[in-house]
């Protein structure tokens, strides 16, 4: 069996971090794609389990030397992806996770889009989306208005997933994601289909 991605977006306060955590405390067999970033780290997190946090140099270094597998400039800071570990997770079978934005999902799927399977979370409303981002405390309200006016762009590309989440009670939208999760399990593409065919007519 090969492995399969399973790919998040959504807009920053629409829960994707909290889901995406509670999946995997429950399953195993998974590898989730730690993002290299320029931006600050903001209390809570952790360098190497949030994100990589690099330099603005190191990074444009990076995207040189093609060390990325998508990268995207956001609110003014830059976020990517790196190629080669995801790589070696596939090849093991398992099933990589990432959370990235639609820019980062529009190049990935030039890469991967047979074995992608894509989820788009957000909050009912823009009133809702802006009530948890202030309820987090760590932006300014010109960043919060960033970071609506690009959550508005990005609900312009909800059609182009697999699925929609809409964030409203954290355990069913959790329920949701853990159903379309342990569907990638039984992808047909993750077979060797001619084996099966195989192994069925074997008498």
């Amino acid at each position: 069996m090969s492995g399969q991605i399973l790919l998040l977006s959504g807009p920053s306060g629409s829960g994707k971090s909290t889901l995406l955590s509670k999946l995997m405390s429950e399953f195993d067999n998974i590898y989730f794609s730690i993002s290299s970033t320029t931006r600050a780290i903001r209390d809570g997190e952790k360098e190497g389990v949030n994100y990589y946090y690099i330099s603005e140099e190191e990074f444009k270094n990076d995207i040189k030397e093609g060390k990325f597998l998508e990268w995207a400039c956001v609110h003014k800071n830059y976020y990517g992806t790196s190629l080669k570990p995801v790589q070696a997770a596939l090849e093991e079978g398992k099933i990589v996770i990432f959370d990235i934005d639609v820019q980062g999902f529009h190049l990935a799927k030039k890469i991967y889009n047979d074995i992608i399977t894509s989820v788009f979370v957000t909050t009912k409303d823009r009133n809702e989306l802006k009530k948890r981002l202030k309820s987090r405390g760590t932006d300014s309200d010109e960043v919060i208005e960033n970071r609506l006016f690009n959550a508005a762009t990005e609900m312009g590309h909800i059609d182009e997933y697999d699925y929609i989440i809409i964030n409203e009670d954290l355990q069913k939208s959790y329920e949701s994601l853990k159903a379309i999760f342990q569907s990638i399990g039984v992808r047909s593409d993750n077979y060797d289909i001619n084996a099966v065919v195989e192994n069925w007519n074997v008498c």
